[in-house]
């Protein structure tokens, strides 16, 4: 009976012993994962800066001005391209589709009301 106790000790021993050293595999194992993933984060942060490095390059005013005087053909506005509100000038009177002639819509230069206050009363129901 105590050889059949020993057998069963030494047994449990190398079985914990065993599952020991699985932990410590299945930890080093992980240990690897996240270094590797620490390193994949570092290289992404990496190409992150250089992408933000070539934005400000790209987008410097004075390079943009560069490149449009280079490759775009604008001119300079002219004052005769300029016009005021009041020198534009007003809808011509509308037709419906019978020839009725249909009251020209309001421009601002026409309204005399305030929209904020109506000038008709809604019925009440």
């Amino acid at each position: 009976m105590i050889r059949f106790l020993h057998m069963v000790a030494i047994s449990a021993l190398i079985a914990s012993a065993g599952y020991a050293y699985s932990i410590k595999y299945e930890t080093l194992s992980h240990v690897e994962q996240v270094a590797k993933l620490k390193a994949k984060v570092q290289r992404e942060r990496d190409a992150i800066a250089v992408l933000q490095a070539e934005w400000q390059y790209l987008d410097r005013p004075d390079r943009l001005q560069d490149a449009v005087n280079q490759h775009l053909d604008l001119q300079p506005m002219k004052i005769q391209q300029l016009a005021r509100l009041s020198e534009l000038p007003n809808r011509p009177v509308r037709d419906d589709e019978i020839g009725r002639l249909l009251e020209p819509t309001a421009t601002p230069k026409d309204k005399t009301t305030d929209a904020r206050t109506p000038t008709t009363q809604t019925p009440k129901r």
